[in-house]
């Protein structure tokens, strides 16, 4: 194998990315040339297994020995596998117009944490740390191509926190990454301390209700967003990352839905929908029906509702809103509270709806019940961010309903899917369904 082709051949399959670093040392007569990834070699070991042995050894013959004695030492095998071994945390060296492998990775796994947010049974449990270094080794270690580019920049006038911009160069959305780009060197921001916080930043549209950039703290899906074409964002001290472009179906996916059989997936995403749809519809429905066309019921179904209702003095449409008032004071208490008192207190509120207030007349059985069911469907959405945009639509739909019966309920629908059909994440249509891309493999969820 001719060293001077196969040294060449890696540098171009690495001039898309800034990742891979080239060094020479010459010392006394001495010289050798390494290259290496970055964020995939544990520095404290080069140091002290190459450079500091190289400086101290007589003679070239002598450091030869050295490095062929260590038990990292691996013979250069075919280009490919060369290749494949740097991006798995090897140094190439050259030493005397011969090559071979040392394996010096960096390990990260064990300063890592396991995932709180995004909870899945089957699959990995690792979560991204506060350590951008970290994040990036675990990026790294997880999607071994040499298309992979990272690109870094600072930002907030006071904190001059680091951001990495990760993605493929040869699947990735290049009109996205180009806005993306630009709306990153315009944020002027005087402190920046999370991620999170550019969804706001590089958002044009101020008050738009449905996110642009999907969070995780996944590793396992930023790969899956990258290997999708998406540009991903990372901050230093910050735990979770955000991926961009999206589309509306990439928040009703979770990583699961790979893991199990074709026909267990499709029902499960069945199940998530279906739970979209209560969460958002039913109490409008029951407001309209209760309020305008009670003969949309059968005519026992109608009498149940009429009969629950007896001695509740408010009308359907206040009794729907005081319910969920306090479910919604209920779901931010336990999120704010401590560990240690969130359980108990959110048992105690679950009482007092459930029970105290059905038996003080303050709301009927059923309204409960469909609360309850709300309340569990709107936790089937596996991204916060998107139920929390469907807890403010939901609650528009109800108001119109109050006002303009079923008739209203179905154009404020209609308006609801028009409004998502016009919005967009960096040049990528919200609700599309097709398979846009480059490769046929674009959108998480879509692969």
């Amino acid at each position: 194998m001719n060293t001077q082709e196969t040294l060449l051949w890696i540098n171009e399959q690495f001039s898309h990315t800034n990742e891979l670093v080239q060094k020479t040392l010459e010392y006394e007569q001495k010289n050798i040339a390494y290259m290496y990834i970055k964020s995939l070699i544990d520095n404290e070991m080069l140091q002290k297994t190459i450079i500091k042995p190289f400086f101290e050894m007589a003679n070239m013959e002598q450091f030869k020995l050295y490095v062929q004695a260590l038990p990292q030492f691996e013979e250069v095998p075919a280009k490919e596998q060369v290749l494949l071994e740097i991006m798995n945390g090897s140094i190439l060296l050259e030493i005397g117009n011969e090559l071979c492998l040392i394996d010096l990775k960096l390990s990260k796994n064990d300063e890592v944490s396991s995932a709180s947010v995004e909870m899945t049974i089957h699959g990995s449990q690792i979560a991204l740390s506060d350590n951008l270094l970290t994040n990036l080794n675990l990026i790294r270690s997880y999607y071994r191509q040499p298309t992979l580019n990272i690109e870094y920049m600072s930002l907030g006038e006071v904190n001059q926190q680091k951001v990495a911009i990760v993605y493929d160069t040869e699947k990735v959305n290049t009109q996205a990454l180009k806005l993306i780009k630009e709306k990153l060197q315009r944020v002027d921001k005087q402190v920046i301390s999370a991620a999170n916080q550019f969804n706001n930043y590089l958002n044009d549209k101020r008050f738009s209700l449905f996110p642009q950039m999907i969070m995780t703290e996944r590793p396992d899906r930023i790969i899956y967003n990258i290997a999708g074409g998406k540009v991903v964002i990372l901050q230093d001290g910050s735990p979770q990352c955000l991926a961009a472009p999206v589309v509306f179906f990439d928040f009703m996916n979770t990583m699961e839905d790979d893991y199990h059989t074709v026909i267990i997936s499709t029902f499960l995403r069945l199940l998530r929908y279906l739970g979209f749809f209560i969460s958002l519809l039913l109490p409008s429905i029951y407001v309209g029906v209760t309020s305008y066309a009670p003969e949309v019921f059968r005519t026992e179904l109608a009498l149940t509702v009429a009969g629950s209702r007896m001695g509740v003095p408010f009308s359907s449409f206040v009794e729907v809103l005081f319910m969920l008032f306090f479910m919604e004071l209920l779901l931010e208490a336990s999120i704010r509270l401590p560990k240690a008192v969130s359980a108990t207190a959110t048992t105690v509120g679950g009482l007092i709806l459930g029970t105290a207030v059905t038996e003080a007349s303050l709301a009927s059985n059923i309204m409960v019940i469909i609360v309850s069911a709300v309340a569990i469907s709107t936790f089937v959405i596996p991204v916060n961010e998107m139920a929390f945009a469907i807890r403010i639509v939901r609650l528009l739909l109800i108001v119109i309903t109050s006002i303009f019966g079923l008739a209203g309920l179905t154009l404020g629908f209609l308006v609801f899917i028009l409004y998502l059909t016009s919005l967009d994440s960096y040049g990528e249509p919200y609700l599309r369904v097709y398979n846009y891309k480059k490769n046929k493999e674009r959108s998480e969820g879509h692969l």
